[in-house]
Parts: C-alpha cells; structure tokens; sequence
C-alpha cells in the first residue's frame, strides 16, 4: 500500500474517531464541558486555540512531530507562561513552563502531583508497574533499592572502571577502523550501543556486546519503536485507533505487539538467566540483585514481571539519557570550534583531575536538549498554583523543559544560544539552579537518583574520545529531534573522525 493510501486511510480514521469519541463521550460530556468552564472562569491562565468539542486536537495531530515547538509558540503569542488546552478524548490539561509552579508540583505539593492515569495507560505496555510509571508504595520501594546502588561510592568505582573499558572497545573496534577507511559513523547509534553495554553489565550483569554487534539487534530496534509509540498514546487520543488500523490494512509491516513482545522477552530472558545462577549458588551486587532480595508492597518477593518492569524502566534511565546528552554535546562541539579547542586544551592539562568545562557544557546541553523534554502529572484534589491559576480535581499538568530551556523570558535574550560560560558565576565558580528553573533531572522526591552518575560517565567519555579523535559533520544533514519519552536525535549523528595530534 503506498503512503499516500496509508495517509488518507489514517485521515479518515481521525475524522471517525472524533466522530466515535464525541459519542462515546456524549452522555459525561456536558459534564466535562461544565468542568472546563468552571476552570477556566477561575484561573488567569489563557487556554490554547481550538475548537467547539473536539479542543486543540487537530492542532495537535498536525504539530506532533514539533509539538514543543507548537506550545513555545502558543506560549509566546499569548504571552504567558501557563496555558490551558482541551483536546477530545482527554482530561484538561495545563501546561507550564514557570519555574515556581514546577517547583510546586515537583516539591512543595508534591503529595498532590502523582504520575496519573493516563501515564499508566499511555506508557504501560512498555514500563508497567516500573519506577516511571509508579506512585505510592510501590514505586517508594522501587526508589528505596535503586538508591542504594546510586549511593555506594566502591560500586561507583565499579562504575568509571567499566566505562573505560567499553569506551575502550568502541576506540579500537570501531573509530580507528574508520579512520583508516575514511567513512563516516552514526555517533548517535554508536553512544546508545555504548550506554546499553555500560548499563547492562553493571546494572544486570549481562555482557551484551552491541557497540561491536554489526547487524541490528532486535531489541534495540523495538526498544525505540516503542517509546515512540508510548509518546503518541501519550499525547493523541486516536494513536491505539491508528495502531489498529495500521495492523488491518499493512498486515506485513510488524505490529506494536510484536515490539512490545521483543522488547519483554528480552526482560525476561534476563530474568531468567539470573534466577538460574542465583540458583547455581553464584552471588551479585547489582541492581537487578537489589530487586531480586527486595519485597514489594505486599511483602512479596517479585515476580518474573516486576523484575522485567525494572529492567526497562532502568535501561531507559541508564541508556537513552546519557547517549543523547553526549550524542547534542557532540553536535554542538562541531558547531563552536571555539567551545571544543578550550575544552581540549583543559583536558590535555588537567585530565583526569577534576576539570570544570565539560561539567557547563553538559549543562548547557541539558537546558536545550533536556533528556525527558516533557514531564506530566495529574492533580488529586483542587488546587490553586503559585501565580493563581485555579485548576479542578482530576487535571493534568505537564512541563516542558524543553520549552523553558529556550523562553527568553526565563533564560534572558540569548536563552536560544548555546552558551556554556552561562553557567559559571562570578567567582568562577560553577552555578547551580533550581530544580524549577533547570528541571532537566526532574525534582523534588522524584529526583533522578543517576544524575551525578549520567554526568560522571558522559564527563568520561568526553574526556577519552577527544583526547584521542577530532569529529567533523558530514555535510547535508538534517539534525533534528524525534518525538518520543525521550529526546533522540531523528536521523542520527554521521560524523567523520580523525586522530587528533
């Protein structure tokens, strides 16, 4: 079937779904549209454009793969910082991109703001019961063992000696090769192999070898495909239509629940060999050991399931955020001479001391290219938020850091530069900001337990890769981001690499 056919078939399946949403919605919606009303009659926060019933919807659909381009926009023509928008088929929803409100939400009323239904529903199949998509007890207990390894400076130690020794293999298995060849690499590709065979063997004990696996592994291919497909469940209220749709009329194309399939049975396969050595008397210390001895909220051991849960959501954490940090720190290096001769020569002098460059660099990197672009979370019970938007019981509300990261109203005139000097106070010393201003590790009790490792393992990599290589763009690329959990790079990094003298 040709795109064309694909894309009017899934144009009139949006025009039927509206259509079956309004009459599936018919007897609650009057109810609903009271609900919208009476928020809206009591809050300062302008509501995004839209229309009668169906809300912001098409508007939506039509700017998904730049949606966070859609809100700064929205945002900047209202001149706000909070807005409203009403979509078919979804609950009310704010976004925000003030600092204290997302201090708020993320800390002062933290009890509030659980991760909500919808995230359960939209990111599920993939994360289950895991610590992204948990509330409560049980996701207090999955923080609890997670912690203790982030917290344990010998394990830590464990942690710099195997990043060197994968970074090690991508050096001579990979990057030397093509400089003797002269052909261009995907850096993209090549720092999320590197970041899975890191996170794996410390976090499961599993040597996966994929920075030197030269077909593509089927996991990693559905691993993405799925976080996509969890953005879209996420954000438009007709994606599982078009996942059904979709399986009807290309029936060769492989379906969301063949993804979701690779993706667990790679869990599980996990699971299962670390139940037959425990079972053979062998001992670990690593996270998957953690979860292994730990009892959930019940008092119960976890099962097969909770074990898989963990070990997606965790690979998540351990593998995208840091690939795609290094992934745009790269990038931008290639784009400012200027930034990549200061932050070499500082490594030359000072490496592997403590050096301060690459630690603004990463967080500036971080403020345009934040890991987790946009967070959400649903309000228990009525509330009122610091600049005095009233929102009603059952609302979610969403953050985008992204958004912020480049509002000159939060950031000054050159928020969209890349400008890591930004970063260093007066003194000379290296600045901190609040959680709400620079929400890129999210915060509050939901902090990202990894942060100092992430930046630690992609300090590292820096270090050890420009010692040895310069990196060039081959020219003509379109490097953009795709929409998903995550904050990928579209069509990847292609670099070429020389060795540095």
């Amino acid at each position: 079937m040709s795109t064309k056919q694909t894309t009017t078939i899934l144009a009139v399946a949006s025009v039927a779904t509206a259509f079956t949403l309004a009459v599936k919605y018919k007897d609650n919606q009057r109810q609903k549209e009271q609900l919208v009303l009476e928020t809206q009659k009591k809050t300062t926060a302008p509501t995004c454009k839209g229309y009668p019933v169906i809300g912001s919807l098409p508007y939506v659909l039509w700017h998904k793969e730049k949606l966070y381009e859609f809100i700064a926009q929205q945002m900047e023509e209202m001149d706000t910082l909070t807005m409203f928008i009403q979509m078919l088929g979804r609950p009310p929803r704010v976004i925000t991109i003030d600092p204290e409100i997302i201090e708020y939400i993320l800390r002062s009323n933290f009890a509030n703001y659980p991760k909500g239904l919808i995230i359960r529903q939209s990111l599920g199949d993939l994360l289950g019961d895991g610590i992204f998509t948990s509330n409560g007890e049980v996701w207090r207990y999955q923080r609890k063992m997670a912690s203790h390894i982030f917290n344990v400076s010998n394990f830590q130690n464990r942690f710099t000696e195997v990043f060197v020794n994968e970074l090690d293999v991508i050096c001579r298995e990979i990057f030397d090769p093509k400089i003797k060849t002269q052909e261009s690499v995907d850096f993209h590709d090549i720092m999320h192999r590197y970041t899975l065979d890191s996170f794996a063997l410390l976090g499961y004990g599993v040597e996966l070898k994929a920075s030197t696996n030269k077909e593509d592994m089927p996991f990693i291919t559905s691993f993405d495909i799925c976080q996509r497909n969890c953005f879209e469940r996420l954000h438009s209220p007709i994606a599982r239509l078009k996942e059904a749709i979709q399986s009807m009329y290309l029936p060769f194309e492989k379906t969301m629940a063949y993804h979701y399939k690779v993706v667990h049975e790679f869990s599980n396969e996990i699971v299962q060999e670390r139940r037959k050595k425990v079972a053979e008397g062998q001992e670990f210390n690593d996270l998957l050991y953690r979860f292994m001895v730990a009892r959930n909220q019940n008092g119960e051991p976890l099962n097969d399931q909770e074990l898989g849960d963990n070990i997606l959501n965790f690979i998540i954490a351990g593998r995208d955020t840091t690939a795609q940090l290094l992934s745009w720190t790269f990038y931008n290096l290639m784009l400012y001479p200027r930034i990549e001769k200061k932050l070499v020569a500082e490594i030359k002098t000072h490496w592997p001391k403590e050096i301060q460059d690459p630690t603004e660099l990463l967080y500036e990197t971080l403020r345009l290219y934040p890991s987790v672009p946009m967070a959400t979370r649903y309000n228990i019970e009525d509330d009122i938020l610091p600049d005095g938007t009233f929102i009603k019981e059952g609302t979610t509300v969403a953050y985008s850091a992204y958004v912020l990261g480049r509002s000159k109203k939060i950031w000054g005139s050159d928020a969209k530069d890349y400008s890591p000097e930004r970063w260093i106070d007066k003194s000379g010393k290296l600045r901190r900001e609040t959680q709400g201003r620079w929400p890129v590790f999210s915060g509050g009790p939901r902090v990202c337990l990894g942060q100092n490792l992430a930046i630690l393992e992609a300090i590292i990599a820096m270090a050890t890769m420009l010692q040895k290589y310069k990196f060039s763009l081959v020219p003509g690329q379109d490097i953009t981001y795709l929409s998903s959990l995550t904050f990928p790079m579209k069509y990847g990094l292609k670099v070429y690499i020389q060795q540095r003298e």
